[in-house]
């Protein structure tokens, strides 16, 4: 079974972001998960899809998180996403 890829959209300055941030560090001592950091205001495009609505999360490609995650949440969307894989 192959860990899940969450991406982390954020720009520098947000206090959102720095919160979900971490508790995607929380979880991932915890269960494996591949984790990419990316801030959008290096993309022009990102900018546009993203624009104010960050910190957004996704798995495996789709958004599951905007402004806020739980630990909880988060670990039932990646168990959902492992048996999906």
């Amino acid at each position: 079974m192959r860990a899940p890829s969450v991406v982390l959209y954020t720009r520098v300055g947000c206090h959102l972001c720095d919160v979900v941030k971490g508790t995607l560090d929380d979880v991932r001592r915890a269960r494996a998960f591949e984790l990419t950091v990316v801030d959008v205001d290096t993309d022009p495009k990102l900018v546009e899809l993203y624009g104010l609505e960050v910190p957004v999360v996704t798995i495996n490609g789709r958004k599951a998180f905007k402004y806020r995650a739980t630990a909880t949440e988060l670990e039932a969307k990646l168990e959902r996403a492992e048996t999906e894989g």
